[in-house]
């Protein structure tokens, strides 16, 4: 079989109240990507509908949006795994096209988080763990990845002034993201100043700067066989490689807390499927849930030697002038985390990038991308290797 390649990409904007349906928000990142690809709703042979359930009042979602978006008699299927389903959801797109099963398939992620209560919203998080053996004791998401913070900085020395590093370059490019909830500049000294809402304790050694904020949105990428997609698209991007890989749920079960497995698994898969080394990545967009969780991707996706993260942000390497650009569009740090309809998101920005349309958040002459997207605390992850 021939290459497959993503002809797509579209998003909504992300926001922390969306005031439509689920059928209507979808509707905005599906929208764009029609724009972009240029293509009829008769062109799209399948759909993969991907978002985290336990958000949704609506059972089966897949079903009411592939209607109200005219997808249907094709087939429409539903992927979930946390954070990830987005990138999750393109590895079974990029699978069918493979296989020879469909030859243009859609991938829609999208979550409406605001429908149930911020209280809510963190209980359910907390169910993303075993509920037998560690949600009932109170566990939540920065509770989990402050675990993570501690043990980076016990065994490499990190310190909390490199995480608001991290902070202070999301919202670098964050304020000129018009598709983010946050669009405010941040600074290092807001996370010195006591009085200073960044400053604020969530679970030590995270603050409210370390932390991404909930959101509504959409995002939407097609993949198509190597021959249609010369067909559809002048500027087709190709997917060169996919990397996957699941953890035990309860850390228990985790060999160690500086990093995540998942996240490095998968990224050697990737460069492996690529043929690339992390040296030829020109730009990246990595799953910054947590200021911790980039400065951990930094590292297991070879960008850094472990405990040596610091010294890209230090250094700014990671911003769009570095050797290592990173979520130069703000992150989800900026951007915000509609889980669903994170990893399309990611996908866009690759997509953009490297066809040198990302205007003010444009790196120089990209040729390979990475889309690195966790699930859960590094219970899921998967990486993408995207070239021009």
């Amino acid at each position: 079989m021939g290459k497959v390649g993503i002809i797509g990409v579209g998003q909504s904007a992300f926001v922390r109240g969306y005031p439509g349906s689920i059928r209507e928000l979808a509707f905005e990142g599906f929208k764009e990507c029609m724009k972009d690809a240029q293509i009829a709703v008769k062109d799209i042979d399948a759909t993969v509908v991907c978002s985290a359930p336990e958000y949704d009042k609506q059972r089966s979602p897949a079903g009411v949006l592939a209607e109200y978006l005219g997808l249907t008699p094709q087939p429409t299927f539903y992927v979930e795994t946390l954070c990830s389903s987005g990138t999750t959801g393109l590895k079974l797109a990029y699978s069918m096209v493979k296989a020879g099963l469909h030859d243009v398939v859609m991938v829609i992620g999208f979550q409406k988080m605001s429908e149930i209560s911020s209280a809510e919203s963190q209980e359910r998080m907390g169910r993303g763990a075993d509920i037998q053996w560690e949600s009932p004791f109170g566990t939540m998401m920065p509770a989990y990845y402050a675990m993570h913070a501690r043990a980076h900085m016990a065994k490499y020395g990190t310190t909390a002034e490199d995480l608001a590093l991290i902070r202070v370059k999301a919202s670098t490019y964050g304020q000129i993201n018009e598709k983010a909830v946050y669009r405010k500049a941040i600074t290092a000294d807001m996370f010195a100043d006591p009085q200073n809402p960044m400053a604020g304790p969530v679970a030590s050694p995270l603050r409210v700067g370390d932390c991404c904020a909930n959101a509504d949105g959409s995002s939407c990428v097609i993949v198509a066989s190597e021959e249609k997609a010369k067909a559809f698209s002048k500027k087709p991007v190709w997917i060169l490689g996919i990397g996957s890989a699941s953890a035990p749920v309860n850390m228990a079960g985790r060999d160690f807390f500086s990093g995540l497995s998942v996240g490095e698994i998968a990224g050697k898969q990737a460069y492996k499927m690529a043929g690339v080394t992390p040296k030829d990545i020109n730009v990246a967009e990595v799953h910054d849930c947590f200021t911790i969780a980039e400065m951990m991707a930094y590292e297991n996706l070879g960008f850094a030697k472990p405990g040596e993260g610091r010294d890209l942000i230090r250094s700014k390497a990671t911003y769009r002038e570095g050797s290592f650009p990173v979520n130069v569009d703000g992150g989800l740090l900026s951007k915000g985390h509609p889980i669903g309809a994170t990893g399309g998101s990611q996908v866009r920005t690759i997509v953009l990038q490297l066809r040198g349309e990302a205007g003010n958040m444009q790196v120089k002459d990209p040729q390979i991308g990475l889309v690195h997207n966790i699930g859960g605390v590094g219970l899921y992850g998967n990486v993408l290797i995207l070239g021009r």
